[in-house]
């Protein structure tokens, strides 16, 4: 089957810098509490649910993933970056990671009690959100909980450059009320919604929504 171009463009992308953004964002947690609060909610919510393993898809270099991990729980970390999942494994041994796409999980239906996706949703083109949304609601189980993290904004940016290496990365900007809707739409009815504004180093404000099958 041939592969869309936009996620052949993404695995490209982040495998040329795998590397480097793995050793700028390794330990970014530590300094968002804000984040690190809504990763602890998340997963209280994912065991008062019956603690069903979690999904961290789109995971980059695992800092993320660990962090539920950490909480208690059983997670698997998926990402479209092979060098990306090296990364990962490398400085989480102890975790599981799986080459994949959001687009198309390697997962039974209804066997999570968690999806995480922060900021990897914004590579998806808009069109292709409501199939993504879907399948993040078929892997869910009745009850389980989604966490979703994006810029905000209403335009889509493309970047030729990162950490001194050519690279061709489209990403969107979006409305949360846009994104909410299509979460609905999906069977994902969002709980919460949280926006802050940009912190060091951002520019744009950080959407985040808590979303559930319903049980």
């Amino acid at each position: 089957m041939t592969e869309s171009p936009f996620l052949h463009a993404t695995r490209v992308a982040y495998d040329r810098i795998a590397a480097d953004y793995a050793e700028k964002f390794s330990v970014e947690l530590r300094d968002k509490p804000l984040d690190r609060a809504l990763l602890t909610a998340f997963a209280e919510l994912v065991r008062s649910g019956g603690a069903g393993p979690v999904a961290d898809v789109g995971c980059g270099p695992g800092h993320v993933t660990a962090q539920p991990h950490a909480l208690g729980l059983d997670v698997l970390g998926v990402d479209l970056s092979p060098e990306m999942l090296a990364q990962a494994r490398r400085a989480y041994p102890e975790l599981r990671f799986d080459e994949g796409s959001m687009t198309g999980l390697d997962l039974a239906d209804g066997t999570l009690g968690g999806v995480t996706a922060l900021y990897s949703t914004i590579h998806i083109p808009t069109e292709r959100l409501p199939d993504v949304f879907a399948e993040f609601r078929r892997v869910l189980a009745p009850g389980g909980y989604l966490l979703l993290a994006f810029q905000v904004g209403d335009e889509l940016r493309l970047r030729t450059e990162a950490f001194g290496h050519a690279i061709s990365l489209q990403y969107h900007l979006r409305p949360p009320d846009r994104v909410a809707e299509l979460l609905g739409a999906a069977g994902l009815p969002v709980l919460a919604r949280l926006v802050r504004e940009p912190g060091e180093g951002e520019t744009v404000p950080r959407a985040y929504l808590l979303a559930r099958r319903p049980g």
